[in-house]
């Protein structure tokens, strides 16, 4: 099959990262697949071999950046070029992803000839009323609107941005091959950063509002009070892996101080080695306030290590019962299931992250997504 996907950008998320994941999947099994990107280059985005410089070739895959910003004229020159795009790549179906993703799907697909489209939501939350109203009157040029979890799908329909016999869920899938457990790589990695003997608690995720990172700090600094309260010894640390506004970054910064506890946050930036940071963490944190399919808490399960996080979006559906889940904005839930994964043994963590692993394993890996989305395409394309 043809089949080309069109999302806003390759910027450092989840839902960029999963598409290209799975556009490298469907190209391994045979299909030609073509990417088409709304916006310019980023400075940094997912690429070839992970994160990639804006200087350096993005993938092995056909690419085309149609540089759209804000301006009117701008939209008309990339909605031009991608339909030429399309005309002459002559794709079996048309794959969106994200709000401005789908919609750019769903008129490119009328403007050349009616190619099949699949919307994709990626999030719990994708903007207001508007967007919604949006998503509605639109809806009857996408085939079908694809959530990537229950708890999306039940939302948008509930919204009546997406009917519900039009709708379905395919949740993200991880490529397991990128996050196998690495003994060798723990002890390298606590080496290098000085851990030693400290509880390692490993939070990923762009310093956005989704994240709700203040919640998280709260959380953090309440469970290191519990643990000096208790004449416990041990020390805890907090490695944040992401970027954002440099804005909001200080006012992390200077909360975590107001906190006391900028001594033990390790704000690490974006980072391209997420699996060794994870074989050196000692359990996986997730605070945010709202959430699609988390792939970071996928990835933290496929490298075998617990998890706490909040329960929102799809996160139970990932998780199961595998992991702590806490409701969100719950800064005292959160610290007291900190806690309690930090009070098992060694080999109750262990077993809990084997537990995680076996579920995302068997449930969750690329490899079974991208047959799920075969068969969708087949099906419209057919």
């Amino acid at each position: 099959m043809r089949i080309a996907l069109i999302l806003t950008s390759l910027g450092l998320g989840g839902a960029e990262r999963e598409t290209l994941w799975l556009a490298r999947r469907l190209a391994s099994r045979g299909h030609a697949v073509k990417l088409l990107i709304l916006r310019p280059r980023d400075a940094w985005e997912w690429g070839g071999g992970g994160i990639e410089a804006a200087d350096t070739p993005v993938t092995l895959l056909p690419v085309t950046f149609l540089g759209i910003d804000k301006a009117p004229w701008s939209v008309l020159r990339g909605f031009r070029q991608a339909a030429g795009e399309l005309r002459r790549f002559r794709p079996d179906v048309l794959h969106g992803h994200n709000f401005h993703g789908n919609l750019a799907a769903r008129l490119l697909g009328r403007a050349c000839g009616g190619i099949p489209v699949i919307s994709t939501i990626h999030n719990l939350y994708e903007g207001g009323w508007g967007r919604m109203l949006a998503y509605r009157l639109s809806d009857w040029m996408s085939r079908r609107t694809i959530a990537v979890s229950e708890a999306a799908r039940e939302r948008y329909v509930r919204l009546k941005a997406a009917p519900e016999a039009k709708s379905g869920v395919i949740p993200n899938g991880i490529e397991m091959d990128e996050f196998v457990p690495n003994a060798a790589r723990r002890v390298q990695m606590r080496l290098k950063t000085g851990a030693r003997e400290n509880f390692v608690w490993l939070a990923v995720g762009r310093l956005v509002p989704a994240k709700d990172y203040p919640n998280l700090l709260r959380s953090f600094a309440l469970a290191q009070t519990l643990l000096a309260a208790a004449r416990d010894e041990r020390y805890a640390e907090l490695w944040v892996a992401g970027s954002g506004e440099a804005e909001f970054a200080e006012e992390l910064r200077r909360l975590a101080g107001e906190l006391g506890v900028a001594d033990s946050v390790r704000w690490l930036g974006a980072k391209q080695d997420v699996a060794a940071l994870l074989d050196a963490a000692d359990g996986f944190v997730l605070a945010s306030a709202w959430e699609g399919m988390p792939l970071a808490v996928g990835e933290a399960m496929a490298m075998a290590k617990p998890i706490v996080a909040t329960d929102v979006g799809g996160v139970r559906e990932l998780a199961g019962e595998t992991g702590k889940l806490v409701p969100a904005g719950d800064s005292d839930a959160l610290a007291e299931a900190m806690g309690s994964v930090m009070d098992l043994s060694a080999g109750d963590r262990e077993r809990m992250g084997e537990a995680a692993w076996e579920r995302v394993c068997e449930g969750f890996s690329m490899e079974t997504k991208a047959e799920e989305w075969e068969r969708v395409y087949e099906e419209l394309a057919g």
